[in-house]
């Protein structure tokens, strides 16, 4: 019979101490990404908007267009 392969305990490595100038720009970095999140939110949705407002645009112009041939091409 076979014999079950030991397991290897190890200790995890000891934390490093913080470094503060790490930590002051890791806090700045966080901080732009909280402010330009928060610009590309407004930006999507008027992007929405517009891209909604463009859509709705064109089916009106559509179908104008197919009004406009339909009454110049039938009967007279």
């Amino acid at each position: 019979m076979a014999v079950p392969r030991r397991r290897i305990v190890r200790t995890p490595p000891a934390a490093p101490a913080p470094d503060p100038r790490r930590q002051e720009r890791l806090r700045r970095l966080r901080d732009r990404l909280s402010r330009e999140q928060a610009a590309l939110d407004r930006w999507m949705s008027r992007l929405r908007r517009a891209f909604h407002a463009l859509e709705k645009s064109q089916r009106a112009v559509g179908r104008l267009t197919k009004e406009i041939a339909r009454l110049e091409g039938g009967p007279s």
